[in-house]
């Protein structure tokens, strides 16, 4: 049901329908949430959608909460690429640059996890604009070239969550795409 909610957030992302979007992107987040303890232990890609879905939805407070919930979770100190991931997420939420930085330099070089998202963490979370400009450059041409997206939706969702996270930093990179919405 996250996955659904999210697609229909997604799309109305795109058609430029943000208050649409935000609801159906906090009713993903919830149900994932809602979810969680009844899940695998390891189930990182929830936290991951609960934190992103509540920055695509300009919701930080909701952010927030779901990133303190991951820190709580201990995904920090997952074996996983993913949970370090939603733990590198969380942290940059909070403000936490620092501890951002650490773990988004672990999962840099760990393989099987994008080389390049990781780098934008980490350029995030170092406040280098250039670095990170490569980094999300980079990102965004990894989603033009796919031809399959989650729930077939085709939106770079990781570079919208990229560029929330960097502009709350103070970095503003201004991307065009047809894989993302109407300014």
């Amino acid at each position: 049901m996250g996955n659904a909610a999210n697609a229909t957030g997604l799309a109305l992302l795109m058609t430029g329908d943000r208050e649409g979007a935000a609801q159906w992107l906090a009713r993903a987040a919830d149900r994932w949430r809602d979810s969680y303890a009844d899940a695998p232990a390891g189930s990182w890609g929830r936290l991951i959608g609960a934190i992103e879905a509540r920055i695509l939805a300009d919701d930080w407070v909701g952010a927030e909460r779901d990133a303190q919930w991951a820190i709580d979770e201990r995904a920090a100190e997952a074996e996983s690429p993913i949970g370090r991931d939603a733990a590198c997420l969380a942290l940059l939420v909070l403000g936490r640059w620092r501890e951002a930085r650490v773990l988004a330099d672990g999962i840099r070089t760990h393989e099987g996890f994008p080389t390049d998202v990781a780098d934008a963490l980490a350029f995030i979370a170092a406040e280098d604009v250039v670095g990170y400009t490569e980094a999300v450059e980079s990102v965004l041409e990894s989603f033009e070239t796919r031809t399959e997206y989650l729930e077939d939706v085709p939106v770079a969702d990781t570079v919208l969550v990229l560029q929330a996270l960097a502009r709350r930093r103070g970095i503003d990179v201004e991307l065009e795409s047809p894989l993302l919405p109407p300014a």
